[in-house]
């Protein structure tokens, strides 16, 4: 698996000032709110992508 993927900004206050936590795998401060958040891959759907009438795939 690659990377963990790094969140953009807060989803509590907005900003981008965030660090990785100490407390695991996912988890994230932000400097600005002084919040700490977690993150996690729940999986993908089941119902996948499926098709419209114009051809194009629809998610």
């Amino acid at each position: 698996m690659s990377e963990r993927a790094a969140p953009f900004y807060c989803p509590y206050c907005g900003d981008e000032d965030l660090r990785p936590s100490e407390q695991g795998h996912g988890a994230w401060e932000c400097a600005a709110c002084n919040r700490a958040f977690q993150l996690k891959f729940l999986g993908l759907l089941a119902r996948g992508v499926q098709r419209t009438e114009t051809g194009g795939d629809r998610i």
